[in-house]
């Protein structure tokens, strides 16, 4: 039986504001996106995940949502969404809208008046108390924030203008999923679910408990010496992702992609207990974290094989609109970045790729005194180096720079004077055009590697299994579906290296020097195979 769509697609991620501006005013916006859909296409990616351009004062850029039925100018209109949407279609791609679920704006007019009394028609639809506990928001420090039209204090799970909502209020619910609906309903293929894991809060708002960790991790994001007990992975949060598959089940397989965290046992029921009747998908951050060994590789995927059985599916990501890039983790080395997406394309799982990604882009190192990401101003008094140091991205501008396209001004991205944050000056020799015309770009790896992903049905639903008995630099395994069987080799190491291994028809190789031979593989330093078996 074959998987349902949601786990066998490929992801890339937009960030509308830096991919094409159409209109010259330096902001990328949606007919921008329009224009590229043809470069989505022939590159192979199957879905497309926009991040938001609804309505908003973008204090956070989109994530601040003042009306989820609206579109903000700067990107365009309600007919250009809608006219995407059915072009996406029209090139057999889908398409999936970020969805913002535990928060709004504070100029969201279901907040507006919510905090005008005690007493108003939305007054329990935003968290209230007279008095603060000791809950941690996600990015510090304390997240309650006073109003005095109430004399009451609102919760804030991210940033102080970002009220979340009380999802105890049936209401509240109602209007969310009636928003899901709307969408749905204009042939939205599904959702990025933003912080889905805060929507629940405590109903008795118990303080958390002490725990010594100063920097946060995936398993608990709040950090700062306390555990996110009380405010983080409630059982309603699962139970919520059940009812929201049903509602998108109404307008048949959608896809739903959870932005949750936790120890994967927790992350697991997100997707359902033992039937994936919960959210399709989750990330799983740990691996955002990559160390470029193959035995962390090795590990990973045989955590995520035992975590994701079917009928689940893993993502594998290696970068996003809030942490750093992976080029820039591999120290802009572009043969290891071949290797990385080859094994992100052709392990078990959905891959998902942040736009840029497929030419290496790297991040720009922006200071947080100018930065337009309100996040880094939270810590204007501690040295950036403290951060850089611990692998913290903080400013987050450094990983939303404009599309590389060209080596014309502002990289082909726009014809504006000043684009919203400037272009990575390396755009004259990191960019689309200079990689197309390369057969050995980055670019073309990833085209021709989604190209045998579709020809392929083994390594779009095939099992996994890990092969022993190779070098220790040399991660290999196969991928199996019914008796078309594939093996991947990948070498970690610098040096060339050889080992015996069963002929079959190489399919793909990252160096000329790769091949197999006689009985046997050899591997180029950062080499690599694909190798058919079976019919």
């Amino acid at each position: 039986m074959s998987l349902p769509w949601y786990h066998t697609t490929t992801i890339y991620q937009i960030y509308p504001r830096s991919f094409y501006d159409s209109n010259g005013d330096g902001i990328g916006d949606l007919p921008g996106i329009l224009q590229k859909l043809d470069y989505l296409h022939e590159l192979g990616f199957e879905t497309l995940w926009l991040s938001p351009f609804f309505a908003s004062p973008q204090k956070d850029f989109g994530y601040d949502i003042s009306d989820y039925l609206s579109i903000a100018p700067e990107y365009g209109t309600l007919d250009d969404a809608f006219c995407l949407i059915e072009e996406t279609h029209r090139r057999g791609m889908r398409i999936v809208f970020d969805m913002v679920m535990n928060h709004t704006s504070d100029q969201h007019p279901w907040f507006l008046e919510s905090r005008t009394s005690r007493h108003n028609p939305k007054a329990d639809w935003y968290l209230w108390r007279d008095q603060p506990n000791n809950w941690h928001s996600l990015t510090g420090g304390s997240g309650w924030r006073y109003a005095p039209e109430r004399d009451q204090y609102y919760w804030a799970s991210f940033l102080p203008f970002q009220p979340d909502l009380n999802y105890r209020n049936p209401d509240v619910k109602r209007a969310m999923l009636e928003i899901v609906r709307f969408w749905l309903s204009r042939g939205v293929d599904g959702f990025r679910l933003d912080i889905f894991n805060v929507i629940y809060k405590d109903a008795e708002f118990r303080n958390n408990p002490l725990k010594f960790q100063l920097i946060p991790s995936v398993d608990n994001p709040s950090g700062f010496f306390q555990e996110a007990r009380y405010n983080l992975n409630l059982p309603e949060s699962f139970l919520l992702a059940k009812e929201l598959r049903q509602v998108c089940d109404e307008f048949g397989p959608k896809l739903t992609l959870g932005e949750v965290s936790g120890k994967r046992e927790i992350i697991r029921k997100y997707l359902g207990e033992t039937e994936n009747d919960g959210l399709t998908l989750v990330f799983d951050f740990a691996m955002l974290n990559f160390r470029f060994q193959a035995d962390y590789f090795r590990r990973l995927i045989a955590d995520l094989e035992a975590a994701y059985p079917a009928p689940f599916m893993p993502v594998y990501v290696f970068s996003n609109h809030d942490r750093r890039r992976s080029m820039t983790r591999l120290k802009g080395d572009a043969r290891k970045a071949r290797l990385l997406v080859t094994l992100q394309l052709t392990v078990r799982g959905v891959p998902c790729m942040y736009y840029g990604e497929e030419i290496g882009m790297t991040d720009l190192p922006l200071p947080f005194h100018s930065a337009l990401d309100p996040l880094p101003h939270k810590y204007r008094f501690v040295p950036r180096f403290v951060f850089d140091l611990l692998g913290l991205t903080i400013n987050r501008d450094d990983v939303r720079t404009p599309m590389q396209w060209d080596a014309s001004p502002n990289a082909g991205f726009s014809s504006a004077p000043h684009t919203w944050l400037p272009v990575h000056p390396n755009y004259r020799t990191v960019n689309v055009a200079a990689q197309q015309a390369d057969p050995g770009s980055l670019l073309n790896t990833v085209r021709a590697i989604l190209a045998l992903r579709r020809a392929h049905a083994s390594l779009r639903e095939g099992t996994l299994q890990l092969l022993d008995g190779l070098p220790a630099q040399v991660l290999g395994y196969t991928r199996q579906v019914s008796e078309e069987r594939l093996a991947i080799l990948l070498n970690f190491g610098e040096q060339t290296c050889a080992f015996p291994f069963s002929t079959g028809q190489v399919l793909f190789r990252l160096t000329p020097e790769d091949n197999l031979e006689a009985g046997a593989a050899r591997l180029a330093g950062l080499g690599g195979l694909i190798v058919h078996f079976g019919s």
